[in-house]
């Protein structure tokens, strides 16, 4: 259940005070908490119908079947679904034909120990579902836990829909899930496998970066960028060639402080979770919005899954920590707090590739030559801490050639790990010849020949001939 309402701005109090760090509110929510899910009664499970499947039994089962029992459910558009997301309606199908209601959502935990069922937007709204302490602690959920079920209306006095029957936590069965270890305690290695970008062959973006700067899953990436050289478009091709060439992998792009036309285009051309907080609105949700991504994405880590994150910026999500935290008394030039680098460099530093199974990958956007001494220390503060750089050119940029790509710049450390031998070298032989015709000719002269050819195979073929 999704709604854009927010709680903090709703129930604002006389004083001005942010509801969710209001004692009286706090208060209020934990009397509501006992009247809406620690009854027992209401936390007694329903017996489930004869013909109910749960989650494991249809998580067991081919797509083929699940497709035929989608089409006697009556549940539409079901050819077009992944399996998670087909098991997730086939739940909810089966919840209201049994006269139910069916809700879910990303897990907040307050500090009280109950929770919420926050939105798509992952904000606090007026259609949140209560999750009470007591279920909390019996199936370990934790914040950024997906979770669905049956839920019940408000009764009186009450403000949320509350949570009655957990049926799955992150798209599996909610008793495997509370075995699942701990993000922290995960142990991280290089990336091993590479994430293949490139897609059709007029799309020369992906292309070019599967052979100068290849990412791989678990990658910690860096796009540094000048404004107008084309960063936007070449994350939507990121996206796009993330969905399409590994189904297998949870895409969530983070969009910080973007403006609201940009968030509504990816969401049009992206088939991937999309979480944003625009420009327009408080600093407070910009950091909320990527806490809550960030822990979606570690949930899903922990259950052995591959996540990559693109995060459109980290300038600007630094801007907003800057913002919103207390001020520590000390100043960094360009005004900048150096408590409020903490929290971004916590949220970059979570990708890895995880040992035994699962990665999180998160590609960045970094904001440089904006005039403002601000951006150029976050930058210093970014420079070096990820394993893969993409530097984009402004003067390639001006001159119209996209992508503006400096070759030269743009890198992966321990590439050799992604990419065959045979690729390699020929990879090593492009960067010579781009380096002895010069940095923009170089590259002009590379995308005309990559344009010629429709995969990137072709194309390193021909360089062997020429040589």
């Amino acid at each position: 259940m999704q709604n854009n309402n927010r709680n903090n701005r709703q129930n604002q109090n006389k004083n001005g005070r942010d509801p969710r760090n209001d004692p009286d509110f706090a208060g209020d929510q934990q009397k509501q908490g006992r009247r809406a899910g620690n009854n027992p009664r209401e936390n007694r499970e329903q017996p489930p119908a004869s013909d109910r499947l749960s989650v494991a039994e249809l998580d067991s089962r081919e797509v083929d079947a699940l497709n035929e029992l989608a089409k006697e459910l009556g549940v539409s558009g079901y050819l077009r679904m992944r399996k998670p997301d087909l098991i997730t309606r086939l739940l909810k199908a089966q919840t209201e034909r049994d006269g139910h209601t069916f809700g879910d959502g990303v897990l907040e935990i307050i500090e009280d120990g109950f929770g919420f069922l926050r939105g798509q937007r992952l904000l606090p709204g007026s259609d949140d579902i209560y999750v009470s302490q007591s279920q909390i602690r019996r199936f370990g959920l934790r914040t950024g836990d997906r979770v669905s079920g049956q839920v019940r209306p408000p009764k009186d006095n009450e403000k949320f829909f509350s949570l009655l029957r957990v049926e799955a936590v992150n798209g599996i069965d909610p008793e495997i899930a509370r075995r699942r270890p701990t993000f922290d305690t995960l142990t991280p290695i290089f990336p091993l496998e590479q994430i293949q970008l490139e897609t059709q062959g007029n799309i020369l973006s992906t292309r070019l970066l599967d052979l100068v700067a290849p990412i791989g899953r678990g990658q910690r990436g860096l796009i540094v960028s000048p404004p107008k050289a084309g960063k936007t478009l070449l994350l939507k091709a990121i996206a796009n060639g993330v969905t399409s060439n590994n189904p297998d992998m949870h895409l969530m792009v983070c969009l910080i402080g973007e403006r609201p036309e940009e968030v509504t285009d990816m969401r049009r051309t992206v088939e991937g979770e999309v979480i944003s907080s625009t420009f327009d609105e408080p600093v407070e949700d910009h950091t909320k919005v990527a806490e809550m991504a960030l822990e979606r994405a570690k949930r899903l880590v922990e259950s052995g899954r591959d996540v990559t994150i693109l995060l459109d910026s980290i300038t600007r999500l630094a801007r907003a920590y800057n913002l919103a935290v207390p001020p520590s008394g000390r100043t960094l030039s360009g005004g900048i707090d150096p408590v409020a680098l903490y929290p971004p460099k916590r949220f970059f530093g979570a990708a890895r590739n995880i040992e035994g199974g699962g990665s999180l990958t998160i590609i960045s956007t970094c904001l440089v030559d904006t005039g403002s001494r601000q951006d150029d220390v976050i930058y210093e503060e970014f420079k070096g801490t990820g394993n893969m750089e993409v530097h984009l050119d402004r003067k390639l940029a001006e001159r119209r050639i996209y992508p503006a790509i400096d070759i030269q710049r743009s890198s992966t450390r321990r590439e050799e790990l992604l990419l065959n031998d045979y690729t390699l070298r020929q990879v090593w032989t492009m960067r010579r010849m781009v380096s002895m015709l010069g940095g923009s000719e170089g590259t002009e002269l590379l995308l005309t020949r990559l344009a010629k050819t429709q995969k990137n195979e072709e194309f390193l073929e021909t360089l062997t001939r020429d040589v």
